[in-house]
C-alpha cells in the first residue's frame, strides 16, 4: 500500500507514480459535520502547494481546500458534485476530491505520515 501523507490543513495525499490522490482527512470532515457541496478544481489546472483547489461547505461552514502538492489537476471526483456525503462517509477512500499529476517526491516527503498527524491532531483538539 503507498504511503498516506498528511498537511497541517487537514489534507491527505497518496502518491503513485508522479500522480498524487488528494482528499480532506477523517478528522476535517467530522470537523465540519454533513457536508452539503464541494466545489472541485477544473481538470488541468496547474496548482502550486498551498493554492486552494476547491471548497467542501456543509451546514456548519465553508472550508477551503488547499493543494498539498504542485502540479496539474487530471482527474476530479464527479460523483461528489451528486453526493457530496460521500466524504463524511469515506473521507480517506471513496471521498477523494482529486488526482494532480507531474507531482514533485520532494514535496511530499516534507509532510507528515499518519503517526505524525495523529500527534497534531492531538494538540489542535480541545
Amino acid at each position: 500500500m503507498k504511503e498516506k501523507k498528511y498537511t497541517k490543513d487537514h489534507e491527505w495525499v497518496v502518491v503513485e507514480g508522479d500522480v498524487a490522490t488528494v482528499g480532506i482527512t477523517e478528522h476535517a470532515a467530522k470537523e465540519l459535520g454533513d457536508i452539503t457541496f464541494v466545489e472541485l478544481p477544473g481538470i488541468d489546472t496547474d496548482l502550486i502547494v498551498g493554492d486552494t483547489l476547491g471548497v467542501v461547505e456543509s451546514v456548519k461552514a465553508a472550508s477551503d481546500i488547499y493543494s498539498p502538492v504542485s502540479g496539474t489537476v487530471s482527474a476530479v471526483n464527479k460523483e461528489l458534485e451528486e453526493s457530496p456525503e460521500m466524504i463524511n462517509d469515506s473521507a480517506e477512500k471513496e471521498g477523494w476530491i482529486c488526482k494532480i499529476s507531474n507531482v514533485d517526491p520532494e514535496e511530499v516527503s516534507g509532510l507528515m505520515d499518519e503517526k505524525a498527524y495523529s500527534e497534531f491532531v492531538k494538540t489542535i483538539e480541545h
